[in-house]
């Protein structure tokens, strides 16, 4: 991609290159049963059991559908800011609520 080259401000080669000296280990906190269930394990650098990684799942996931919308009726949605999506949701909800009673 042209332009600009996006620099970190550290040197990672330094980094890279720090071996961990016997007083620094102090610092390190000890890890728990939690840690070490997300944790990749690996014997002789090939992968033997894969970590717990992300988030947990949710008891009621949500899907996604495709809905075609007026460009008004979405222009003003996105109009009432970030998080939209949800509200619109609850409003959904709401009027199936009001629909059943």
């Amino acid at each position: 991609m042209p332009g600009k080259k996006r620099t970190l401000g550290s040197d990672l080669a330094k980094v890279d290159a720090h071996i961990i000296q016997p007083h620094e280990y102090d610092e390190l906190p000890e890890w728990t049963d939690e840690m070490f269930e997300r944790a990749d394990f690996y014997i002789n650098g090939k992968l033997v059991r894969k970590g717990k990684a992300g988030r947990p799942p949710k008891e009621k996931p949500k899907r996604q559908v495709t809905l075609r919308l007026d460009q008004d009726v979405i222009a003003g949605l996105r109009a009432t800011g970030p998080g939209w999506q949800t509200r619109v949701n609850e409003t959904l909800r709401q009027s199936l609520k009001r629909k059943r009673a």
